[in-house]
């Protein structure tokens, strides 16, 4: 019914406090009170967790000691006691309100597996779960059927693919548990070197997909830093200070550890496969936001189909500890209609056209209100001139894409749109790439993908009749010096290797995205747009209307366009701040 990340509200990135506010917009948006909430279950396990960090402590000698002295006190006395913190700030805030409901832990995993398997249009399918930790697994396997889910097999800490991976992305000067991002955007540019130095050294993947990391080269299991300095010396020196040059060894080694971690999750879902029998595939955890690697495992077409929770991380096994309560606690059954139950994502707040004019006013703002038959075709027709477009509408997405309802709008066939959009409205590096949305009927014509992508989570490549061959000058370029290259009809969304992160959009999903889309293909012959999300550098995706127009106003975006309002950068009073917004959201 309702699912929000308390960031949007707080507009802190990772808000790890309390979700007063978003607890009260779930509670507001069901038509209920507190009070007549029965059960509350909780995304992991305190008590495991804590035995898993002192296990871990004790195998890894005196440093290991060290780090349990360190902090078993502020675990004893605050982390471990999540139902006692629960209960508190919940009277702090409901006050009366506050019927004490029964508050269960479900372990991280399982709360991962239920994210995946029971939102997902099947009956029955095979169930993976990749991350960096929860109490002990690292990666799991299940089988679901119905109202139930078993499992099968795990690995445990500290091996771990999202440790892994989040390892690299430290070195490679990115910020772990957000940079993630970056360095998969990063791997085309580079040339796999890397590989065998990786698999030689750091980590060993059987034919299965099991895998064992060499934890001489790092140091997060009892350190406070990501790898060892065998690590550096392994790649040639410190790791690259966060903002500084990319260097030849930065690519290369994003490509090279991209290609291992796909390596490791084709044999992980060939060997599932094998071994259950089921041809339908959950995932969830945070690699399984890694978009390259799920559109390698569609491609190889080890299932019939893939369905990825579109909240992999963390915000989604909330969701999946409340479906694991719901359903195997309690016993509930399904629906049993083969249906997708995130409903597009589209889970958190909305505005009346009423609630934004109020917000406007309040901001002095100078608009104008169209009709409903006006707005698409005219915002298509912005968007076609070259305009940049903040689009506000309906209910906010949950999870980390903007599908169509907090989003920044561009012409993909613009070349300059890419570095445009990066530079002077998201304020972060050149190379990232920006995603395709597609009318869900065109998009086999242009990507090669043959079914539905509604969650933007397959990278995929575009098809060779909208390619244009390299001339033998771009093809002497290296580096972010290849950005320069036009590479298809769509540039603004074809990364440098010809692949494009791809959301279909059909026609019962986002009612007024989809007619924006039909509009701008009736006026171009182009079905496609550049979607990205509604935010800067560093800030959470924006929630309300307010926060719209005050990105709006720090951007260079020329238009706003927020339920049917329209409003023009150029028309605006002057924006005033006493402080720089870039330093109130610290860039990561």
């Amino acid at each position: 019914m309702a699912a929000a990340q308390e960031e949007r509200f707080s507009r802190v990135k990772h808000d790890p406090r309390f979700p007063v506010h978003a607890l009260r917009y779930c509670l507001r948006e069901a038509g209920i009170t507190l009070d007549q909430v029965d059960s509350l279950y909780y995304y992991e396990n305190p008590g495991r967790k804590l035995g898993r960090i002192v296990s871990t402590c004790f195998n890894f000698g005196l440093q290991g000691f060290r780090t349990f002295v360190t902090d078993l006190p502020d675990w004893l006395t605050s982390k471990v006691h999540v139902r006692q913190n629960l209960r508190r700030d919940l009277a702090a805030h409901f006050g009366d309100a506050w019927s004490h409901p029964q508050i269960d832990y479900i372990d991280h995993h399982e709360s991962h597996a239920a994210s995946a398997f029971f939102p997902s249009p099947f009956q029955e399918a095979a169930v993976l779960c990749i991350d960096g930790v929860g109490e002990w697994a690292t990666t799991s396997a299940w089988t679901g059927s119905r109202n139930t889910l078993q499992p099968l097999w795990e690995v445990r800490f500290p091996h771990s693919l999202g440790l892994l991976y989040s390892a690299m992305t430290w070195f490679c000067g990115f910020k772990v548990d957000s940079g993630e991002y970056k360095l998969m955007g990063l791997a085309p540019y580079g040339k796999p070197r890397f590989v065998q130095v990786i698999l030689d050294h750091l980590i060993e993947i059987q034919a299965d997909g099991s895998f064992w990391l060499n934890m001489e080269y790092f140091d997060y299991a009892v350190g406070n830093c990501m790898v060892s300095d065998k690590f550096s010396r392994l790649f040639g020196g410190p790791r690259r200070e966060p903002e500084g040059a990319i260097t030849r060894r930065e690519f290369d080694l994003a490509a090279s550890i991209q290609e291992v971690l796909e390596l490791a999750i084709l044999r992980l879902a060939r060997s599932t496969r094998d071994r259950t029998g089921l041809r339908h595939l959950c995932l969830a955890g945070g690699v399984a936001l890694n978009c390259v690697a799920n559109g390698k495992l569609l491609a190889q077409k080890l299932f019939d189909d893939i369905w990825i929770q579109p909240a992999a991380g963390d915000s989604g096994a909330a969701l999946g500890a409340a479906l694991a309560g719901w359903h195997m606690r309690q016993q509930q059954p399904r629906a049993t209609a083969a249906l997708d139950r995130m409903q597009s994502s589209l889970l958190g707040p909305s505005y009346t056209d009423a609630e934004i004019d109020t917000a406007l006013r309040t901001q002095r703002a100078v608009f104008s209100r169209l009709s409903d038959a006006q707005l698409c075709p005219t915002v298509a027709q912005l968007l076609a001139q070259g305009h940049v477009v903040g689009w506000f509408q309906g209910r906010m997405e949950f999870g980390p894409r903007s599908l169509g309802a907090r989003s920044i709008l561009g012409d993909p066939r613009n070349p300059a749109m890419q570095s445009v959009m990066n530079l002077k409205i998201k304020n972060r590096e050149s190379f990232r790439p920006f995603a395709p949305a597609v009318l869900e009927e065109h998009a086999h014509g242009w990507f090669q993908i043959d079914g539905p992508s509604p969650y933007m989570l397959f990278v995929v490549g575009v098809q060779d009749a909208h390619r244009l061959s390299a001339t033998p000058e771009e093809q002497m370029l290296d580096g972010i010096d290849r950005l320069k290259c036009v590479r298809s009809a769509i540039p603004a969304v074809t990364h440098v290797d010809y692949s494009a992160r791809v959301q279909t959009v059909g026609r019962s999903a986002i009612p007024r995205f989809r007619e924006l889309l039909e509009q701008f293909h009736q006026q171009t012959n182009c079905p496609v747009l550049v979607n990205t999300s509604f935010n800067v550098r560093g800030e959470p995706i924006v929630e309300s209307p307010s926060q719209a127009y005050l990105c709006f106003m720090r951007t260079q975006m020329d238009y706003l366009v927020l339920g049917n309002f329209l409003l023009r950068k150029s028309e605006q009073p002057a924006l005033t701040e006493v402080t720089d917004w870039r330093e109130e959201f610290a860039l990561d």
